[in-house]
């Protein structure tokens, strides 16, 4: 298998990182929503730690919050890609975005219940809802 040409080493991680800079700048210019869920992400972030019980609760917290980031900005990439194939109606553009869509949905009602038991646990002292 023939690699890409290009940088290697450290000048690749430079490279890298700087690619993965415009991406979360260009997400955040172009997809509302990913501006949402970052303002939220901000607040949430916080939150994660008052309301965990331990590390462990306030990491899962928090990785839920980043499932969305990370669906959200998939989504957006994939919705990319596709626009660039084509503007024109086909079956299966339509398909691959709502199913990237849908997996913006499933991250949003992970990152749900995994909050909204918390937040219960936290004020009502109980098992919670679902942990």
């Amino acid at each position: 298998m023939m690699s890409k040409p290009g940088s290697t080493g450290f000048k690749k991680l430079v490279d890298s990182t700087r690619y993965s800079w415009w991406g979360f700048q260009s997400a955040w210019k172009y997809e509302e929503a990913f501006r949402h869920e970052v303002r939220l992400a901000v607040i949430m972030t916080p939150l994660a730690f008052i309301i965990g019980e331990d590390h462990t609760h306030s990491l899962l917290l928090l990785l839920s919050v980043g499932l969305v980031l990370l669906a959200e900005i998939i989504n957006t990439a994939l919705e990319s890609v596709v626009d660039r194939i084509g503007v024109e109606h086909h079956p299966l553009a339509g398909q691959a975005k709502d199913l990237g869509s849908s997996a913006v949905f499933l991250s949003l009602m992970i990152a749900g219940i995994i909050w909204i038991s918390s937040i219960y646990r936290f004020f009502y002292g109980s098992d919670g809802l679902f942990v």
